[in-house]
């Protein structure tokens, strides 16, 4: 198996970005209607946990595509497909709810990185004492520190803007659904979604690139590249899920778990 996972990442790492971006793109979009038809409310809140762990992971990683003239942080795909998920939450199951998963996965990104660095915490091994065998045990502990050690920045930028802009797409997603009546269904999808994530872009940049980087980034970067720059991904990125939107109308009433559509009026 793990010789399968190193011929696939290899052959990936081959491909142009772009390309292996629009595959995690769609794997992304298909995984919450998958998790979904099977899963009801349940699979979407685990998605919603999965992309938002993810996408802090991945923003640890740096890649150089052709549209950008920097090269830009990862996480991105990941984390807007977070928004699909609990669009499709305030579609099916109503506003408050979507905003007390919102809340769920504040809480276990929150834990999650309170149990990586109290695993940190515990002495690691040593080839003196512990013999030459351990000495992946080594390699493994400088691994995990690598990752995990320097997201405490990134951590408060995304969960930050995560909050701010996850509740603002829920607001407005509710807000224009109640205008339309129920309709426009593309409508309240794409402008919700891309209101969102030109703050959440803006907050997070600002924060992780700017005020808590070691090494702050020029201004035209952080403005041309991280804040304009993926907002216009993130734009493709918000038109792209749509599809998926109506999609989701046969995939859900084709579930097991299906249940008439909330009524949100209140929100």
């Amino acid at each position: 198996m793990h010789e399968i996972i190193t011929i696939f990442v290899e052959a990936m790492n081959r491909a142009p970005p772009g390309l292996v971006a629009l595959f995690m793109l769609l794997t992304a979009y298909g995984g919450v209607l998958v998790l979904m038809r099977f899963f009801g409310i349940y699979g979407l809140v685990a998605f919603v946990i999965v992309a938002i762990l993810g996408a802090n992971i991945q923003v640890l990683k740096v890649v150089q595509f052709a549209v950008f003239p920097h090269p830009v942080a990862l996480g991105t795909i990941l984390f807007a497909s977070s928004y699909l998920a609990i669009d499709l939450v305030t579609e099916y199951y109503g506003s408050a709810l979507a905003r007390r998963i919102i809340w769920l996965g504040f809480c276990c990104v929150l834990l999650f990185n309170v149990f990586m660095i109290l695993m940190l915490g515990y002495r690691p091994v040593d080839v003196e004492t512990s013999g030459p065998e351990y000495a992946f045990a080594v390699e493994t502990e400088r691994a995990l520190k690598l990752v995990i050690q320097p997201q405490l920045g990134l951590l408060v930028a995304g969960l930050t803007s995560y909050l701010i802009s996850q509740h603002l797409d829920v607001w407005l997603f509710a807000y224009l659904k109640r205008k339309t009546s129920g309709g426009s269904l593309w409508l309240r999808n794409n402008v919700s979604a891309i209101a969102a994530a030109f703050i959440d872009n803006t907050v997070f940049s600002l924060l992780a690139w700017r005020i808590f980087a070691a090494t702050p980034v020029p201004w035209d970067t952080l403005i041309y590249t991280y804040i304009l720059g993926t907002f216009s991904a993130r734009v493709f990125i918000a038109l792209l899920d749509t599809p998926f939107m109506y999609l989701s109308r046969r995939v859900f009433r084709n579930s097991p778990h299906y249940a008439a559509p909330a009524e949100d009026a209140r929100t």
